[in-house]
């Protein structure tokens, strides 16, 4: 992990938030790579499972929504976890994580389950310190609608992007011809006031949500959680992650979310442990059934061929964007023995990589080969994100495109004014071949389709 951190700081992929100030706690902004990055992993996936789908529509939902929401969906009464304090520096912790890193199991333990627990450890804090009897926190923000402070317009920023989604159901029927079962995707931040955020960015207290909710007859729940799940591997792989580093984690009935009847984790083995990845969760009809009891509005769905009417049940499958980036980021990170020395290298998928080709000329005082460089870098740029790079020896021109994953390299050298072709430079096998400038474009349209370099100078599949 301290490699990753420190590679993602020194390339500009994910920097410290609020540097200049000394940073706030768990604050992370994404630089010039690593939005890059983010974005295609967003991208990626809203064409995987909205735009390649004919049975899913998207929105994209106001951060702050009426509080009547929250109450609603819950989260006011059941959003919340244990909270202990330590008596001697204030410091506040989540007892459930301190109990499991001394190694109590607190699946299904009640809060007053665990203040016992902790009396017969004798729990301290992580400095040594007694530690306060525990009470539940409610993790959401809250902030005030208009220039007065008072609790009639006290709001929230949303814990959550699926509430939207519940409550935009109706329209969504009336404003499209889409039909049962179907799904509305959504991607964009969610906030929780996290007591203890930590490992870089697995947990943070603002993040990306990738999210959907699938609409189904209650008897065909099972199968659409089963196809979801399938899914959700098929996403992971397609990410370069491997099956070896996932495991999925029935969550037990005691341990189930106040809305859901089974929830699956899928689970990655980050360096601090299997941790949760993505979720799948069978919300029954809660959510439409309480906005329906809660608004006073019909949110059933009315069967077209029967005119039956009947609240949908849902299945939601949810992914963390940031916590797909990280693993992504594990996944890719080598450090290998070359023949002049050593090299770290990000082998990440061709789609996920921030920047796809590199163009350098080979050497930055030689003005022929700097316009040509250039000439090149301006005929890839608006088919590939590109990079023009002219700083340091050619060797570490390499290194440092290793570093940030950058599938191809095109070198412009002497040869190149002579015969029109270039140097390209695979990341991962460093196997280079000429190519032809006129038939450039359509040797980088073959590689980022599947195809590589072979030891003959070849492209093969």
């Amino acid at each position: 992990m301290d490699k990753i951190i420190s590679l993602t700081r020194r390339r500009g992929f994910i920097l410290p938030g609020s540097g200049i100030y000394g940073c706030l706690s768990n604050s992370w902004d994404y630089g010039p790579l690593g939005v890059e990055l983010k974005n295609n992993i967003r991208q990626e996936w809203w064409k995987r499972f909205v735009l390649q789908r004919p049975d899913m529509v998207g929105i994209d939902g106001a951060l702050i929504m009426n509080t009547n929401v929250w109450r609603a969906s819950g989260h006011l009464d059941e959003f919340n976890d244990p909270l202990v304090e330590d008596k001697k520096t204030h410091e506040r912790y989540r007892l459930d994580d301190l109990l499991e890193k001394n190694g109590v199991d607190v699946a299904g333990m009640k809060i007053e389950e665990m203040s016992k627990k902790m009396k017969d450890i004798n729990l301290k804090s992580p400095k040594g310190n007694e530690l306060t009897e525990p009470k539940m926190f409610n993790m959401m923000f809250e902030t005030y609608l208009g220039p007065i402070k008072t609790e009639n317009n006290k709001v929230y920023l949303r814990p959550e992007t699926a509430q939207a989604m519940f409550v935009n159901f109706k329209n969504i029927l009336d404003t499209t011809r889409i039909r049962l079962p179907f799904g509305i995707a959504q991607t964009g931040k969610a906030f929780r006031n996290e007591i203890t955020p930590g490992n870089f960015i697995f947990r943070t207290r603002e993040f990306d949500q990738l999210e959907i909710e699938y609409f189904c007859r209650e008897k065909e729940w099972e199968m659409h959680f089963e196809h979801w799940l399938s899914e959700m591997h098929k996403w992971v792989k397609h990410c370069g992650i491997s099956s070896k580093n996932i495991k999925d984690y029935e969550t037990p009935d005691s341990d189930l979310a106040h809305y859901s009847k089974r929830t699956i984790d899928i689970q990655y083995k980050f360096p601090f442990g299997f941790k949760e990845l993505y979720g799948l969760a069978y919300r029954t009809d809660f959510d439409l059934r309480s906005h329906m009891e809660a608004s006073g509005q019909d949110l059933r769905y009315v069967d077209p061929e029967t005119n039956d009417k009947f609240i949908p049940h849902v299945i939601e499958p949810s992914f963390g964007l940031d916590r797909t980036l990280l693993a992504i980021l594990l996944e890719a990170y080598r450090e290998e023995k070359i023949e002049n020395g050593e090299r770290v290298v990000m082998r990440f998928p061709y789609w996920v990589a921030p920047v796809k080709v590199a163009v350098f000329p080979l050497l930055n005082n030689n003005k022929k080969l700097v316009k040509k460089a250039q000439e090149i870098f301006d005929m890839i740029l608006p088919n590939y994100t590109t990079q023009y790079d002219d700083g340091g020896a050619i060797g570490r021109r390499y290194r440092r495109h290793d570093e940030i994953g950058t599938p191809l390299c095109v070198t412009v050298d002497h040869d190149t004014l002579e015969n029109n072709t270039a140097t390209l430079r695979d990341r991962d096998s460093m196997e280079q071949i000429r190519v032809d400038l006129d038939k450039l474009l359509d040797v980088l349209d073959k590689y980022f389709t599947g195809e590589k370099f072979n030891k003959l100078g070849k492209i093969i599949k």
